[in-house]
């Protein structure tokens, strides 16, 4: 599979919600109950992309995956932490898409000055725990029981990974610095 991972755009967001309207409405891996709209989606990749990658994998024209992080709590000292997260279309699941997302993601991340990246994933969900884990992403902790859906109550494990080690860190580049830096 000849994929080129790319930043989003908000006229992604069409291929994105085909991707992820399904996990919302067939399964816990997303704790969202309603399928955000496009117009929605594409909201949100405007609005991740002011300080966090954003990016898509595709091959011959077609979205396959994507992937982006987020601000993982509100408070200042935890800038140099990022959530991230990744889905990928049911037809490419474990052929590499992901981690091909993953790789540019959190290289990105690195050039960025963030200090740790965290995943939570509901369980059960041995696909993205396997991701995770060959990533180099170690679990820290389970939330027992914290989301209802589908019927039944779902754990959320969560994962870190180490990226930037200096202390005292540098302030986190936003991501449109970083890219007008590397052109």
């Amino acid at each position: 599979m000849a994929l080129n991972i790319r930043t989003a755009a908000a006229t992604d967001a069409d291929a994105i919600q085909r991707i992820y309207a399904p996990i919302v409405l067939n399964t816990a891996i997303s704790f969202e109950e309603t399928p955000p709209s496009i117009t929605e989606i594409a909201h949100r990749i405007t609005k991740t992309l002011q300080t966090y990658p954003y990016l898509v994998a595709e091959e011959q024209g077609e979205i396959k995956g994507y992937a982006y992080a987020s601000q993982h709590r509100a408070r200042p000292a935890y800038r140099w932490a990022v959530d991230v997260t990744v889905y990928i279309a049911e037809s490419v699941r474990r052929q590499g898409v992901g981690r091909e997302l993953y790789g540019t993601l959190l290289s990105i991340l690195e050039k960025q000055g963030f200090h740790s990246a965290y995943a939570g994933i509901a369980q059960p969900n041995e696909g993205s725990v396997g991701l995770h884990e060959s990533l180099g992403f170690t679990q820290i902790g389970m939330y027992p029981e914290v989301g209802f859906k589908l019927g039944k109550w779902h754990n959320v494990g969560y994962w870190r990974l180490g990226l930037n080690q200096a202390t005292p860190p540098l302030e986190p580049i936003i991501f449109p610095e970083l890219e007008v830096a590397s052109q």
